[in-house]
């Protein structure tokens, strides 16, 4: 993990060092998708070279299972892990009930599937995905490619029925080309601006002929994990009610990150 990192890597990996605490030998893991996700896969691959470590890793997308075999981390299937010790996955928002946004990545889909077959979700992330209301990132919702334009309309003429300042619905494009899944489906981003009241819209969404998942995560995270550019980690437990404050040494000459105090 060598070379100059950025503030916000810095966030982000003391979250993904202080979530890989979770893990011990024998666990079937969840293994996220996205920017934070990928610090997490880092560590435990390290912890599996140098600790002798062992586990099994349930990837949420083909570039996570791409990265954590590369770093050492044997991959194993959803169907053949059947249910799952822990998934640790970043997210694109969270709120004061740790209701999520997810879907940046556009694998929001099997991370959900991988979520909810897990006895815990751990959410890592940096200070700026905390928000007062969700809906200042898109929403993505992935759905099939038949019958699109149908579906978009559909989508846009229930949104006038929620409690939502914002209606735009956009497909998301990789250069000139739609954005395309692993599932081999399209996802279109809601630009809502603020959601009311998350729980009804990810129902009633869900209900539209064509959408496959929103990216909404209600009642699923467990923890949130928040680190900061000092070394600074929160973490915020929802079903124990506890929050601890951990601060990890940051070393710049060398980038090495030392547990330093409670």
């Amino acid at each position: 993990m060598g070379g100059q990192l950025s503030p916000i890597d810095k966030a982000k990996f003391v979250a993904a060092k202080q979530a890989s605490e979770y893990v011990t030998s024998g666990m079937k893991v969840g293994l996220g998708t996205g920017s934070t996700a990928a610090w997490l896969v880092q560590c435990l691959g390290e912890m599996v070279r140098e600790e002798g470590l062992k586990i099994k890793g349930v990837p949420t997308s083909n570039r996570t299972a791409k990265l954590a075999r590369d770093v050492g981390i044997d991959v194993i299937a959803l169907d053949e892990a059947k249910w799952l010790d822990i998934t640790i996955d970043g997210t694109d928002e969270y709120d004061d009930e740790l209701t999520l946004i997810k879907g940046g990545g556009g694998a929001h889909l099997r991370e959900k599937i991988v979520a909810t077959a897990s006895d815990r979700m751990i959410v890592i992330a940096d200070a700026s995905k905390k928000v007062d209301t969700l809906g200042a990132f898109p929403l993505p919702l992935e759905v099939v490619p038949f019958g699109l334009p149908i579906t978009q309309n559909l989508i846009a003429e229930t949104l006038t029925g929620m409690d939502v300042l914002g209606n735009e619905v956009v497909q998301r494009m990789q250069g000139d080309e739609p954005f395309v899944t692993d599932e081999g489906n399209f996802i279109l981003d809601l630009h809502l601006k603020r959601i009311g009241n998350p729980r009804q819209l990810s129902l009633v969404i869900n209900q539209i002929p064509g959408v496959v998942e929103n990216g909404l995560f209600i009642d699923i995270c467990d923890v949130v994990i928040v680190g900061h550019a000092d070394g600074t980690v929160t973490t915020r437990d929802i079903t124990n009610d506890t929050s601890d404050v951990v601060r990890f040494e940051v070393l710049d000459d060398e980038n090495i990150f030392s547990d330093m105090a409670d």
